[in-house]
């Protein structure tokens, strides 16, 4: 069944049909900083090796897995997702998108563009602040705007915030990823999962 967009959004947004899209956006599990390693090689730390399982498992009840996951090749946010996946019933797409690495906002939003209509779920994984400029870009249009309507403003406000690592910002759109401009997707939850400290 066809789902119509909020009657507030643009013109072109509204006339939309179809199943909304859902792009979900996560930042890298918390990572370590070696002496002598390269940015892009830095590891996962302690706490970014128990929080990535948890991102697994809260996207695992929050809708089932994506479609398909763009992830930065940068080594702590492969690992993120390596460990996110295991707890996930089955394989999911993945592409390693050196454009992820060190992008800005508009930058991100041109990477998602170039996603096929038939990808319903889309997972972004990669990097602060371009995944925090993605989702104001997406859900306000402008900086300090009120946000896109039918978007979550306490949502808003806490990426806004602080947007830190192994959050998850969940984003509904309509129409194809080609079509999607600033200001024209609906914020409407972000996640952090931790993962529990072994008390030993």
């Amino acid at each position: 069944m066809d789902v119509q967009p909020p009657t507030e959004l643009p013109e072109h947004v509204r006339s939309a049909t179809g199943r909304p899209r859902r792009l979900l956006v996560l930042r890298h599990a918390k990572s370590a900083w070696p002496k002598g390693v390269a940015d892009q090689d830095r590891p996962l730390g302690p706490r970014g090796l128990r929080d990535a399982p948890a991102v697994g498992r809260f996207l695992a009840g929050a809708g089932g897995p994506p479609d398909l996951v763009l992830c930065s090749p940068a080594r702590r946010a492969r690992h993120t997702w390596d460990l996110a996946a295991a707890e996930l019933d089955g394989a999911v797409p993945i592409r390693h998108d050196p454009r992820l690495y060190g992008a800005d906002g508009p930058e991100l939003l041109d990477v998602v563009h170039g996603v096929s209509d038939e990808v319903a779920t889309l997972l972004l994984v990669g990097h602060n602040p371009g995944l925090e400029d993605l989702v104001l870009l997406l859900a306000a249009g402008a900086k300090g705007a009120a946000g896109v309507a039918g978007t979550d403003k306490d949502v808003l406000d806490r990426v806004r915030t602080k947007f830190p690592t192994s959050a998850i910002a969940f984003l509904t759109l309509y129409g194809p990823w080609t079509d999607l401009r600033p200001g024209e997707a609906l914020l409407t939850d972000l996640a952090i999962p931790r993962g529990v400290r072994d008390p030993s």
